[in-house]
């Protein structure tokens, strides 16, 4: 399909640059499967309204690693600042990161992080640019590897903040709670799984008295969920693998959620990411643990999920591409219309959006 048939404008002040508070307190728009009305304005808080007992909803457990590390370009006398936002893993002492600027760096180029007062308990964490690439993505070989490598990125690292937030403000002490979920356990990610961020322990008490089941799967996010898509065709674009388990007790479970005549509610497109690479033609789970460079695009059934809970997207993303293949392109677009028009904050720190599938 075409790209430019999932743009739209967007106002800037219109990106959260912070989160609501309290989290429950943050806006959700509900677009029904059909009849009227076709989108109701609530807020989070308002979802358990949404649902009934037997229903699930399905959470991503990954845990956002201080992925975002300033480090200083050693070249002979010559030094220069350079910030690394890790990518994925490549190795007990590899990382791929985005690094800016980019164009400052050369393959062979040493970079030694944790100056400035942070330096780790370690000591001093040195890298080589190994690798590097036109899109500004680098190698590094870090000196220090395996768990005394986690170790140390743990205490030079900053919360990733997704770039459209990190270009406007400085990353701070609140970013450490605001950008992870209350129930994130696996450790690995480099982007928050979003949608998770709206609950709290008392929205989880209310959905248990509601006989609302609870379940965990795991993709660690990578940062090519920010990548925009710079090609004309969605057939051309690559997208990144990303990592993710989804236990055989966890999809056993599910099907029997199903087969009792309940709702699987995705809780984030990572958390349909990781179902759908997980499920046959027919919508049934089973076990998967491994890599998937799922692409959801309109034309591709959803058999997955009933639901599908996810914060506002960017214009032309592969995520905004995802909820039209669930929810359908049009019905789509006119939802987000409604949502600029009623000035709802998007992305990461935004508001969120119930969404049911398309079925015509």
């Amino acid at each position: 399909m075409r790209v430019d048939l999932f743009d739209f404008d967007l106002p800037d002040d219109l990106i959260a640059l912070r989160p609501a508070t309290p989290r429950e307190s943050a806006r959700l728009l509900v677009v029904a499967p059909g009849g009227e009305p076709e989108f109701t304005d609530a807020t989070v808080g308002d979802l358990p309204a949404w649902l009934r007992p037997g229903d699930a909803l399905v959470f991503n457990d990954t845990k956002v690693i201080p992925a975002e590390l300033s480090g200083i370009r050693v070249r002979g006398e010559a030094r220069t600042a350079v910030v690394f936002n890790l990518i994925e893993r490549a190795g007990a002492a590899h990382w791929r990161a985005f690094a800016r600027p980019g164009k400052r760096l050369k393959v062979g180029d040493r970079v030694i992080f944790g100056e400035a007062g942070r330096v780790c308990l370690l000591g001093e964490v040195w890298a080589t640019v190994t690798a590097k690439s036109e899109d500004g993505v680098v190698d590094l070989a870090f000196d220090l590897a395996g768990p005394d490598l986690d170790q140390a990125i743990h205490a030079i690292g900053s919360m990733p903040l997704p770039p459209y937030i990190g270009a406007k403000r400085g990353v701070d002490a609140q970013d450490e709670r605001d950008y992870q979920t209350i129930y994130a356990r696996e450790e690995g990610a480099v982007a928050a799984p979003t949608a998770g961020l709206h609950f709290t322990d008392a929205m989880f008490a209310r959905l248990d008295a509601l006989g609302v089941e609870r379940h965990f799967v795991t993709l660690h996010v990578g940062a090519g969920t920010f990548l925009p898509v710079k090609v004309d065709d969605t057939a051309d674009h690559v997208m990144h693998f990303e990592s993710g388990v989804l236990s055989g007790e966890t999809a056993a479970r599910l099907n029997a959620v199903r087969a009792a005549g309940g709702r699987i509610v995705a809780v984030g497109t990572t958390s349909l990411r990781i179902l759908e690479s997980a499920c046959d033609g027919e919508g049934r789970l089973s076990a998967f643990a491994g890599a998937t460079d799922i692409f959801i695009t309109p034309g591709r059934p959803v058999r997955s999920i009933d639901a599908l809970m996810t914060n506002f997207h960017l214009p032309r993303s592969t995520l905004f591409m995802l909820v039209s293949a669930f929810a359908g392109l049009d019905r789509m677009k006119r939802a987000y219309a409604h949502a600029i028009e009623r000035r709802y904050r998007f992305y990461s720190y935004g508001d969120a959006s119930l969404l049911f599938p398309d079925r015509s």
